[in-house]
């Protein structure tokens, strides 16, 4: 099966330990990730923040008054995925941290996880979604060669 086609515009707003996460994302691993969870052609931006501006999202968009490790905006599910992808770099390396994982590894998961709420998938509408989501997540992440996170 071919792989969806994606147009990536990939950006670093100015964070603390801007070059790990750089090394840690570099643009052929964000496009290897993204293409592996769609299911279709798609516009992707994917935006790495601060702290501050990942708070600012979270309130504006969800009203939740601290920052998360990843927000997805979709625009269009059909024909073409149109979506932007918000990873707040502290969050992730915290939580990179505290689970034992790789900057990388944890980057995945979440570029998987958030290409998937892009495409409609919720893990939030009933805990048959949810396992449904994440086995989902789960095979991507296999055949990225990345183990179980959920684990």
């Amino acid at each position: 099966m071919a792989l969806a086609k994606l147009q990536l515009s990939l950006q670093f707003a100015d964070i603390p330990y801007a070059a790990r996460h750089r090394s840690a994302l570099p643009r052929h691993f964000v496009t290897r990730c993204l293409r592996h969870a769609l299911a279709r052609d798609a516009e992707i931006t994917v935006r790495i923040v601060g702290l501050d501006e990942g708070r600012a999202l979270n309130h504006s968009y969800r009203k939740k008054d601290y920052a998360t490790n990843v927000l997805t905006f979709d625009y269009a599910q059909s024909p073409v995925v149109l979506a932007d992808l918000v990873l707040c770099a502290p969050v992730v390396a915290q939580e990179a941290k505290e689970q034992g994982k790789t900057l990388a590894a944890h980057y995945a998961h979440l570029l998987v996880h958030g290409c998937l709420h892009a495409q409609g998938w919720d893990h939030e509408t009933s805990l048959k979604d949810a396992h449904a989501m994440e086995a989902h997540e789960v095979s991507i992440l296999a055949g990225l060669g990345l183990r179980n996170p959920y684990r």
